[in-house]
């Protein structure tokens, strides 16, 4: 549903604005505001898809509200044309150099108004399509894409900032390292390709296991890392468990109908004597893990404390 905002001390002049873009029909939605404090707290209520301010309004007039929305990153991109009573070119180009998209002289014809504002509307849907492909490459590149779960590149980023952040807050840090127990003999019995099928069935027993805020990454061959912020050990223990517990449970199409999976992990906690960083922290899960195979595997195992 797209959306207008009309700002301008001039209720005449708003009149004219919304009933010239009515008559073709440009928005499903026509909002007015008095002044640019106004303006600007509409649109923090709700976007607009552009916005038609006047340069001179009391109160607040237009420069300090693209220096408002300037200042907001979930307003950056809404076009905005503003409207001037003057020819000045200063002011006009300390508009655009605040962030303005385009100006229109007073008195407006209604046909040079419904042209610019179909340009902006035209540049506006160009920019929302270029940036939802950035989003797309942005999240290709950080996805394996066997398993739908985040690389172990993305996976270095995350962690590094996770890592910052639990030090900074004095917040708990838990990973889990998760292995698939003897993957190989599933790729020797039944073929790369149903042993392709049994790690992405895996990946997406992970992926629903863990909240929204934490991070599972395909680490390489059949381990996973799960990144689980505002964790302790126990809580991190729980989760692997559950894990666990449910890859056990898992059932398998033909050929893999009588196949049962079960899965190995560590759990290392931040903060901890033994972990005052990400590799410290990488190292007891690892560890762990080692204990859990060669305890018997498919069971979880913990960091060692210090007594």
């Amino acid at each position: 549903m797209s959306c207008v905002l009309v700002v301008d001390d001039s209720a005449t002049i708003r009149d004219k604005v919304v009933n010239t873009l009515k008559e073709v029909g440009l928005f499903d939605e026509y909002k007015e505001a008095r002044d640019g404090l106004e303006g600007f707290k509409t649109l923090i209520d709700s976007k607009a898809d552009l916005v038609i301010c006047d340069v001179d309004m009391p109160r607040m007039d237009g420069f300090k509200f693209l220096q408002l929305v300037e200042s907001r990153p979930d307003l950056l991109g809404i076009p905005i044309i503003m409207l001037t009573g003057k020819m000045d070119f200063s002011s006009k180009i300390r508009g655009l150099e605040q962030g303005a998209c385009d100006y229109l002289t007073k008195p407006f014809d209604a046909g040079e108004l419904v042209a610019r504002v179909k340009v902006q509307l035209k540049l506006k849907s160009l920019q929302d399509e270029l940036k939802k492909a950035n989003e797309l490459l942005k999240r290709l590149t950080n996805i394996d894409h066997l398993t739908n779960l985040f690389n172990r590149r993305y996976l270095t980023e995350v962690l590094e900032a996770e890592f910052v952040r639990a030090r900074r807050n004095k917040e708990c840090l838990s990973l889990i390292i998760a292995d698939i127990d003897f993957f190989k003999k599933v790729n020797d019995t039944f073929g790369h390709q149903n042993g392709d099928l049994v790690l992405s069935s895996v990946a997406a027993i992970i992926q629903r296991q863990l909240r929204a805020y934490d991070i599972a990454a395909r680490y390489g061959g059949e381990e996973f890392v799960l990144v689980v912020p505002g964790t302790n050990l126990q809580g991190g223990v729980m989760v692997a468990e559950r894990l666990r517990q449910a890859v056990l449970e898992n059932t398998f199409p033909t050929p893999l109908e009588h196949l049962t999976v079960t899965i190995s992990s560590g759990v290392a906690t931040f903060p901890s004597p033994l972990v005052d960083s990400i590799d410290s922290l990488f190292r007891q899960a690892d560890e762990a893990l080692y204990r859990a195979k060669e305890n018997g595997r498919n069971r979880v195992e913990t960091m060692t404390l210090p007594n």
